[in-house]
């Protein structure tokens, strides 16, 4: 079942043909059916690259509704930091790539000590280079409160620089909200506000 939004769904304007897609959102926002329904539209090779290390059973049912969320026909790599690597190894003119999710691999790398900042331009570059299109989620961590300690302060302040740059590459950047994508960029799609 492809979630994608229809070509019509915007009247008037004619479909963005993006290499690089940033799919933004909350938690449980709907982010990740919209990026898959992005990449099954797309009718190439279906590659989904899994960040995420299961640490205990309630990540491990995650990742197996996540799965039966994408059902057949994709293949999955599980790579928790190297995601520079496996684009450059696995982009094609007929694949399209799934990322899911840039705030887990952040995690990873702040764990295992790696530099956020140069993993990230890493990754930049990787894109740049990819032949095919890759679709990358990440989450909206911001947007709350002030948290009470350094680490959850760090990672939240690394997020939002990885989102910046990460939609900065992106052709395409779209929010995910209660379900409902919103595109931010391209710009043109959006009307000008004028006070």
């Amino acid at each position: 079942m492809s979630h994608a939004p229809a070509s019509d769904s915007l009247p008037g304007l004619a479909p963005v043909v993006a290499r690089t897609v940033l799919v933004t959102g909350g938690a449980r926002s709907g982010k990740s059916l919209y990026a898959e329904g992005l990449v099954s539209a797309a009718h190439r090779e279906r590659i989904y690259v899994a960040t995420c290390t299961p640490f205990d059973d309630e990540m491990r049912q995650r990742i197996d509704r996540h799965r039966d969320q994408r059902g057949e026909g994709w293949r999955t790599i599980e790579e928790p930091r190297d995601l520079a690597g496996v684009i450059a190894a696995e982009s094609t003119a007929q694949s399209a790539i799934l990322v899911d999710c840039l705030t887990l691999w952040l995690s990873n790398l702040i764990f295992a000590e790696a530099d956020p900042e140069a993993e990230t331009a890493r990754l930049a570059e990787a894109l740049r280079a990819a032949p095919g299109p890759v679709v990358l989620v990440t989450n909206e961590v911001g947007s709350g409160i002030v948290p009470d300690n350094a680490l959850a302060r760090r990672f939240r302040d690394e997020q939002g620089r990885l989102n910046r740059r990460i939609a900065e590459v992106a052709d395409v950047a779209v929010l995910v909200a209660a379900g409902l994508p919103l595109v931010l960029k391209p710009s043109h799609l959006q009307p000008e506000i004028r006070l």
